[in-house]
């Protein structure tokens, strides 16, 4: 996260796992992912963002997760090209599809790391309930 934006902001823009309008926030299982996800982020931009970095150690709380691993991609009508193609739309059908059968978070393949990423779908009035905050540390 950067600056004072809390780790419970959620994204309603839209992104590779969730289409505009369905709430969601995004985080890594694993501390490197999420570092080279926040990295890919700031180098997509074309000024360098001199805010300051935070990087959120979360517990995350959700009823009906569904994790999506490589092998299922072809089952779903993905590919490993989906996974890092500018065209998000692919991915964000599955999980608009994910969240109308009730599920509320996707764990899914990071195209930035070998690692997974987690996708809370959430309401504004719910997105501080999903997870506990285990700590914080600033990243340079």
């Amino acid at each position: 996260m950067f600056n004072d934006n809390p780790p419970g902001l959620s994204n309603t823009r839209g992104a590779r796992w969730n289409p505009p309008g369905l709430a969601a926030i995004y985080a890594s299982e694993e501390r490197e992912t999420a570092l080279a996800e926040g990295q890919h982020l700031i180098d997509s931009q074309p000024l360098r963002p001199r805010a300051r970095r935070y990087l959120y150690k979360l517990r995350v709380s959700a009823s009906k997760a569904l994790r999506i691993r490589t092998s299922d991609l072809a089952s779903l009508g993905l590919s490993e090209e989906n996974l890092r193609s500018p065209d998000f739309e692919p991915c964000q059908r599955v999980a608009a599809h994910a969240a109308f059968l009730g599920y509320d978070a996707l764990i899914v393949p990071s195209a930035r790391a070998d690692g997974t990423n987690v996708v809370m779908f959430v309401n504004e009035l719910d997105a501080d309930a999903v997870f506990e905050r285990l700590g914080v540390e600033e990243v340079s």
